[in-house]
């Protein structure tokens, strides 16, 4: 796990604190998860990512509590049509079961109209979500105290979406939480 190997902060985030308060991710995006991802995303395949899921049940039930509230990033309408279903909210559902954790996918919206991140350069995407999230104006009361916000992403490459994702909750007041299934290993 990349965030065992060094604890704490990063150059960056000690220059400028990003706006969520921990960013956790259980796998590097290469190998064996990088194929169960994309059998899932591309195909509808979903054995290969609940048994990832399975396997790190443990280490998921260290990071979320029952009381956390997972917070799927929202995907553009069309594209969930598309694909026929909503890949983050599959995850989430997939977490909330193996921790007792919950879901609310009715706090933060997608707003606007934006490119796939995947075929974009590393700049490109981050301009690409810069004000691609909001909060809904119905959104429910802040839950019990106890609890945490989670946005909930599948792959983490640039960090982009994840970032902005927590920057549009911040008029909340809470602090914010990012998790991904996998994230892109550093470039040496």
């Amino acid at each position: 796990m990349p965030e065992d190997i060094a604890p704490g902060p990063c150059g960056r985030c000690l220059k400028k604190s990003p706006p969520q308060a921990q960013m956790r991710s259980l796998y590097t995006y290469a190998g064996p998860v990088r194929t169960a991802i994309l059998a899932w995303k591309l195909n509808g395949n979903d054995a290969g990512l609940e048994w990832l899921v399975r396997a790190a049940s443990t280490k998921l039930a260290t990071i979320f509590s029952p009381q956390d509230i997972l917070l799927p990033v929202p995907m553009p309408i069309s594209r969930m049509r598309k694909a026929g279903r909503h890949h983050a909210a599959d995850l989430c559902k997939m977490i909330c079961r193996a921790t007792g954790s919950r879901m609310n996918y009715r706090i933060l919206r997608r707003a606007g109209i934006q490119q796939r991140q995947s075929s974009l350069s590393r700049t490109a995407r981050w301009n690409n979500v810069r004000k691609a999230f909001q909060v809904t104006d119905d959104y429910p009361a802040y839950p019990d105290a106890g609890s945490r916000l989670w946005i909930v992403d599948d792959i983490r490459t640039t960090g982009a979406t994840l970032h902005y994702a927590c920057r549009a909750l911040k008029p909340l007041g809470q602090p914010m939480h990012a998790f991904s299934l996998a994230r892109i290993a550093d470039k040496e």
